[in-house]
């Protein structure tokens, strides 16, 4: 009978030093998970958002881009073929409404020559030259903005990849001396999706604007070529309906 009454008394003896140990485990819980919580909303930081409108804006330029040389390149040959047919019988007004029809700086290149065929070989180049310097501009629009992008993204990564590191360590000097894994994680989360976004940025306006540049590159080959054709065959009808050759006024 006393070992058992001792041994209840040594029970209720140890119980309150149980709950003084398990509860500062609990409030050290609390604590961290509070501490969770106020870290997760930081999120992706600023500097995440401005790279994602950045790549919003990449995007359209690029879509943009795509759907206008689409639109403009053609069939150069068929189309200075079917020209040529239309002056050999004498229809300017049909060649000119052939130009008017057809898209892109090729066919504005014909018309321009079509319209000063009277004028001299030189007008002629002139006017082409013209047009030249109109159309060219408008291919390469927006072509410069991907090349900033591709140029300043990784470098907004970084300033965010240092932002978040930067605060990492904010919270480990005004702490109470320790942070919960969530509160350093949060920040390096920020620095990594910040990096990341901002070198896929970089890769893919790179990627974008060299194969934009070709396609600008073919156009442009393109209007040289027409532009060649377009003297020629306006040169000779001139020469044709005149019965001597074009000269220089």
């Amino acid at each position: 009978m006393p070992a058992t009454l001792r041994r209840i008394i040594l029970q209720v003896m140890t119980f309150p030093v149980l709950l003084a140990a398990v509860a500062p485990t609990n409030g050290m819980a609390a604590t961290t998970a509070t501490q969770a919580e106020a870290a997760a909303p930081g999120g992706f930081g600023i500097l995440f958002w401005l790279l994602a409108i950045l790549a919003g804006v990449a995007l359209s330029v690029i879509i943009e881009r795509l759907l206008y040389y689409h639109r403009v390149q053609i069939d150069s040959a068929q189309f200075l073929a079917g020209v040529r047919n239309v002056l050999k019988r004498d229809n300017v007004i049909e060649a000119i409404s052939i130009c008017d029809a057809t898209p892109g700086p090729v066919s504005r290149l014909v018309k321009a020559a079509i319209l000063n065929r009277d004028a001299g070989r030189e007008r002629i180049q002139e006017s082409i030259e013209e047009v030249g310097w109109v159309e060219v501009p408008r291919l390469e629009a927006n072509l410069p903005l991907l090349a900033t992008f591709a140029q300043i993204g990784p470098l907004v990564g970084l300033l965010g990849t240092l932002v978040g590191i930067g605060g990492t360590f904010r919270r480990l000097q005004t702490g109470p001396g320790f942070a919960a894994p969530a509160e350093l994680f949060a920040g390096v989360w920020q620095a990594l999706y910040t990096a990341g976004l901002g070198i896929a940025i970089a890769a893919v306006c790179y990627a974008a604007y060299n194969y934009l540049v070709a396609r600008v590159n073919a156009v442009v080959l393109d209007m040289e070529r027409a532009s060649t054709e377009a003297m020629k065959m306006v040169v000779q009808g001139s020469e044709a309906a005149t019965g001597k050759p074009s000269v220089t006024p």
